[in-house]
């Protein structure tokens, strides 16, 4: 495999996970009762959707193709949201804990990717600023869920 199939294919892997973020925040949305909560989850997709286009530019630049959609794991992801928060009497604070913990998975996923040693120092300038983007929603997300 070649340099740039290599770290395009660490790129397409976070692509993908931004696909999955995306929906689910869409649908976190689409299903808040907070409008506060509903306009924090919609500017999440927005973000994702935004770190999606900037992924596939980078994929881009090294002259692969970026995926195409979500992952089979974001997929039963979201089906099990759907499935927690429709049996919740809260289901603010089910979606809360669901996107809490999904970030805490992205920040990690993340961090592995920035620790290849083969992600040039202008890829992981966007790496990065994408995981503290995401971190900083991790921090709000706990502050909503100690409210909530």
């Amino acid at each position: 495999m070649s340099y740039s199939e290599k770290v395009s294919k660490r790129l397409n892997m976070l692509l993908e996970k931004n696909y999955d973020a995306e929906k689910g925040y869409k649908y976190a949305a689409e299903n808040a009762q907070d409008p506060q909560l509903r306009a924090f989850f919609s500017e999440r997709a927005q973000e994702r959707y935004d770190f999606g286009h900037e992924l596939k530019t980078e994929i881009r630049n090294f002259g692969e193709n970026p995926d195409k959609g979500s992952s089979l794991a974001g997929d039963a992801h979201r089906t099990w949201m759907n499935l927690k928060t429709s049996l919740s009497s809260n289901k603010d604070e089910a979606a809360l804990e669901e996107a809490v913990r999904g970030e805490k998975v992205a920040a990690d996923e993340y961090e592995e990717v920035l620790k290849d040693p083969e992600i040039p120092p202008s890829t992981a300038n966007i790496l990065m600023k994408q995981k503290n983007q995401i971190v900083a929603s991790l921090n709000k997300l706990k502050s909503l869920e100690l409210k909530a």
